[in-house]
């Protein structure tokens, strides 16, 4: 992704490159360290297999969770980083406290309450803990990406995909040292397809509570959401561990929690992205009053679906290059919206910033406006009578 930012002091900027420097390193450290573990428990044959089974279907996993952020994609290397913190660091951090408190409480308890308590309580308390610091760094690090809802889900995917990732290593590894080919099936049946989205879906719940403080900066009790996000990512972690050990009741669980608060998700995303739409028809209005845009063209940047036919008319008349044009046009138009929505609401990088970024997005995508109307991948309605550009929601 192009982006325009201010020059920092030469200083601050050293400063974030060590601690980009620290921070991969220590990343590549934890990895390391948890594979290793890992592939210790089981043996090498059996960690192989795991890990090959695990790392397949991520790719798809990922793609479904990066669909869902239409309108302002998030920097592929912020989530690749998000990504790798949860197959790292958090992953580590979890396996090391998970450890110390099982063994702690078995201790005074005895190990099956040392288990039973560890997979209850403590696990998901630090797991939860581990992914979500990663979201409240980005929270806080990126205010001119972390802009509400869906991105908070999108993050916590990330993060979540990372961390189960390295979990089913673990798992299906497990299930291979078992020998027969019945105790793999059963495994990727219940983790590869049963529950792939646990891990996101849980941190999802404390994403979508670090969005809505960001949607609703500076409105008091705005607090309420990530703290009530933390809360519902943690007990529908611990409910979810517990099915596993009530024998008769992992289903019905199942049905009745998972599957609607998945639902309930998928909802709070729609919700979001209607609202990012909003915000798109309100802050490039003026575009249609200077002409750059007809009122038809700002109405297919404002939905979902018009974009997506908007994008599929592009690759049928000039295939990927204008289907690359037409993308590029919509991205641009929803970053310069967004930093414009930020602006307003006070979240700014300081007038000159501003203002300069501001008039770097309308150039550029005037320019792509542009160059796609004269190649036919945009086509040209400005001059047609042109719809009304609708009331912001």
């Amino acid at each position: 992704m192009q982006s325009f930012h201010a020059s920092a002091p030469p200083i601050p900027a050293m400063l974030r490159g060590r601690r980009h420097r620290l921070l991969t390193w220590g990343a590549v450290v934890c990895g390391v360290m948890i594979l290793t573990l890992i592939a210790m428990d089981l043996q090498w044959k059996p960690f192989v297999l795991g890990f090959v089974a695990a790392a397949l279907p991520v790719p798809l996993y990922v793609a479904l969770a990066l669909w869902l952020d239409r309108y302002e994609p998030e920097p592929p290397r912020t989530l690749f980083q998000t990504f790798a913190w949860g197959a790292t660091f958090a992953v580590f951090l979890a396996y090391v406290a998970n450890n110390v408190t099982e063994d702690l409480i078995g201790a005074v308890l005895g190990p099956q309450a040392g288990a039973l308590l560890g997979s209850v309580i403590t696990a998901p308390m630090v797991e939860e803990l581990a992914k979500g610091f990663a979201l409240f760094v980005l929270y806080r690090e990126l205010r001119d990406e972390f802009d509400g809802v869906v991105d908070g889900v999108v993050y916590a995917a990330m993060v979540g995909l990372g961390f189960a990732m390295i979990e089913n290593v673990q798992y299906y590894g497990a299930a291979f040292a078992e020998g027969g080919a019945d105790s793999p099936a059963a495994v990727f049946v219940l983790r590869g397809m049963m529950s792939p989205f646990a891990h996101p879906l849980f941190t999802s719940i404390f994403g979508m509570g670090l969005g809505y403080r960001r949607e609703h900066h500076g409105q008091r009790g705005s607090w309420l959401g990530p703290a009530a996000g933390l809360a519902g990512a943690m007990g529908l972690h611990a409910l979810w561990n517990l099915s596993a050990s009530l024998d008769g009741w992992f289903l019905i669980l199942y049905m009745m929690v998972m599957v609607p608060a998945f639902l309930g998700v998928l909802w709070m995303i729609y919700r979001s992205l209607r609202r990012e739409g909003s915000i798109v028809r309100r802050h490039l209005a003026s575009l249609v009053e200077d002409g750059v845009l007809s009122g038809e063209e700002l109405e297919c940047l404002c939905v979902v679906r018009t974009r997506l036919e908007a994008t599929a008319r592009a690759w049928r008349r000039g295939g990927l290059r204008h289907w690359r044009a037409r993308r590029e046009m919509h991205r641009v138009a929803s970053e310069l919206a967004f930093h414009r929505w930020r602006v307003a609401r006070g979240i700014t990088l300081g007038p000159e910033a501003d203002a300069q970024r501001d008039a770097e997005y309308l150039r550029r995508f005037c320019e792509l406006c542009g160059a796609g109307r004269a190649e036919g991948a945009v086509p040209d309605r400005r001059a047609e009578p042109r719809t009304s550009p609708g009331t912001p929601g």
